[in-house]
């Protein structure tokens, strides 16, 4: 959440012909289910712990899986995050989830060589990250510096757990 707050036009839509940013952050979370891909949504998670995220997005993804989900479950998403890694995906584009105005992609996990200096390489575990985003809302210095903030906040477990 550290990112959003940092950057609130990602946490925003548009309403007609007026901006609207919100103030809570309810995070959708991409959940691969039987009949497709399906977007619950964590609310104010913002407000929650790392634990007490991991467990509703459980008990989301359960539903989803199950084809449990209530409509509203699925409905004021602020903000979406989708994983592809967990397929072996290496990078992909996120597709919006309107109105929403920005989606962040997470992709899979996987040693690369990294250099430490013009002489040593080391075998470092790397994860592309991928942010689509409202053009009309949102310009691209703005959403690469929310990159920016999240590939910080994700290299700093500590920062992620004062900032979230």
């Amino acid at each position: 959440m550290g990112a959003l707050k940092k950057y609130p036009h990602l946490n925003a839509e548009i309403d007609g012909d007026d901006i609207v940013v919100k103030k809570f952050y309810d995070i959708g979370i991409a959940v691969s289910a039987k009949e497709g891909l399906v977007v619950p949504v964590v609310r104010d998670a913002d407000r929650l712990g790392f634990a007490e995220i991991e467990k509703e997005i459980g008990n989301l993804a359960g539903k989803a899986r199950n084809n449990a989900l209530a409509l509203s479950e699925l409905q004021g998403g602020t903000f979406t995050i989708t994983n592809g890694g967990v397929f072996g995906s290496l990078l992909s584009t996120p597709i919006l989830n309107t109105p929403q105005v920005g989606i962040l992609g997470m992709h899979k996990i996987q040693l690369r060589p990294v250099a430490i200096d013009a002489e040593r390489m080391e075998n470092r575990p790397m994860m592309y990250i991928a942010l689509s985003y409202d053009h009309r809302i949102v310009d691209g210095s703005e959403a690469v510096r929310f990159l920016v903030t999240v590939k910080e906040l994700l290299e700093d477990p500590e920062s992620l757990l004062l900032e979230g």
